[in-house]
């Protein structure tokens, strides 16, 4: 049984935006309908114990629903170039082209067989564009973990040239090194279609050992620069536009180090703003991890939120058209955590909450087994658009598809470029979060 929904607030979700004016304004005219980028961060990882594989991307119908899918993540080496090997907690070449798939697993479900050059995700990414002709497919560089070589990737011009020359060799041409057999030059040629920089972050810290210096901010435009006159002429060759993305940070001190705002959308056919990872439990107290607004009443003055993350790009300079929300199909969790009138919300907690991988993260097709059990309650703050489940004792934030539609309407509202998800593989089997980001912005 479901359990009973609780509301912290009844006033209603912002409204989708309506055509009736706009038309009158077009002499009775309607518009061209924006079309609005929807994109899905795919996770090398992911293939082994959540045993989400590419084919999950078809068979959920999510690759239909997506204009790009972002693979994470590719490194970059001591030698600030972009490599492919087989390095516990460095690179999983295995993982991308060399392990074999079978015919249950397989989008076309033709198992790989011993001697072609190209098997993995990679030529599982291959089938997938091949049933969806309109899907961008972008190889993601860098991370939280594996931005530790950017700001010496991206110091000097010749280090730019070198590191960019070395991405699109490998991704873009497709000439993955021979590794037992498998890649070869061309043998991964046509499946990506951009780049998408993910360097976490320039200009300030990030994971710990991840270099940065304050002209990481010049160095960043310098290097999308630098992306984009390679990828340009390349595409020359191709006859094909090559995308180039970012991966953008909330808050503004970030922004402020590390990115020259006016000067990068010179390069970027578009950017996404990371929507999520607000609070966590990291912190010894419960908050929301990805509210549309923030709380009059949270406890953190200034607090983030998607409006405050989106307007802070948007005041240093930013398209509003080429910024896309980024919105998690995962959870962050607190165990310990006292009612204190407000179940749950902004009280002293424990520790992290128990999950099925990592203590305090938890998957949105988890949590909504969770919600579902009957013991949990749902709680909503419609006021801010946020989610929280809690049962007594653990705490857990998250977007449904009823967070989410606030999203769309706002992100139809605001004008802004569509959506970014992090990542595909906490959806449900049905594609139950993707499709309420669909049909908002449809």
């Amino acid at each position: 049984m479901a359990a009973t929904a609780a509301t912290l607030s009844l006033v209603a979700v912002l409204p989708a935006v309506t055509g009736g004016s706009t038309a009158q304004a077009h002499g009775g005219h309607s518009p061209a309908k924006p079309s609005y980028k929807s994109v899905g961060y795919f996770t090398q990882w992911g293939i082994y114990a959540r045993n989400y594989q590419v084919k999950n991307v078809q068979t959920s119908g999510t690759a239909g629903k997506l204009t790009h899918l972002n693979y994470a993540f590719a490194n970059i080496g001591a030698d600030g170039k972009c490599f492919e090997a087989n390095v516990a907690g460095e690179g999983d070449a295995w993982a991308d082209y060399q392990h074999p798939v079978d015919a249950a697993t397989s989008v076309d479900g033709t198992a790989d067989t011993a001697d072609q050059p190209l098997a993995g995700n990679f030529n599982q990414l291959r089938e997938l564009k091949a049933k969806n002709p309109k899907l961008k497919v972008l190889i993601s560089i860098g991370g939280w973990g594996w931005s530790t070589h950017f700001s010496d990737a991206a110091r000097t011009p010749a280090s730019r040239q070198a590191f960019v020359s070395s991405c699109l060799d490998i991704f873009i041409k497709g000439d993955l090194p021979l590794l037992d057999g498998k890649g070869g030059p061309g043998s991964a040629a046509g499946i990506f279609d951009g780049v998408d920089i993910d360097w976490e972050w320039p200009g300030s810290s990030g994971d710990t050992d991840t270099v940065y210096r304050p002209e990481d901010k010049q160095n960043f435009t310098a290097l999308a620069a630098e992306f984009r006159k390679q990828l340009d002429a390349y595409g020359r060759h191709t006859r094909k536009h090559y995308d180039l993305t970012a991966f953008l940070p909330a808050a503004p001190a970030k922004i402020d180090a590390g990115f020259e705002v006016k000067k990068i959308f010179k390069y970027l056919d578009f950017g996404t703003v990371q929507g999520y990872d607000f609070h966590g439990p990291y912190e010894t107290g419960t908050n929301q991890q990805s509210a549309l607004r923030a709380p009059r009443n949270s406890p953190v003055p200034n607090d983030f939120s998607d409006t405050q993350a989106i307007g802070d790009w948007l005041h240093r300079g930013a398209p509003a058209r080429r910024l896309v929300l980024g919105v998690p199909f995962y959870g962050q969790g607190w165990t310990g955590v006292p009612d204190g009138g407000t179940a749950g919300l902004f009280q002293p907690s424990t520790g992290p909450a128990p999950a099925t991988w990592q203590a305090g993260n938890e998957d949105y097709h988890a949590l909504k087994a969770l919600a579902e059990s009957g013991t949990y309650a749902v709680h909503r703050d419609t006021r801010n658009g946020f989610a929280w489940l809690y049962d007594g004792t653990n705490f857990w934030t998250y977007d449904d598809p009823q967070v989410l539609a606030a999203k769309a309407a706002y992100i139809r509202s605001a004008h802004l470029g569509g959506a970014m998800a992090w990542s595909l593989d906490g959806d449900t089997p049905d594609g139950e979060l993707i499709s309420t980001l669909h049909h908002g912005l449809s």
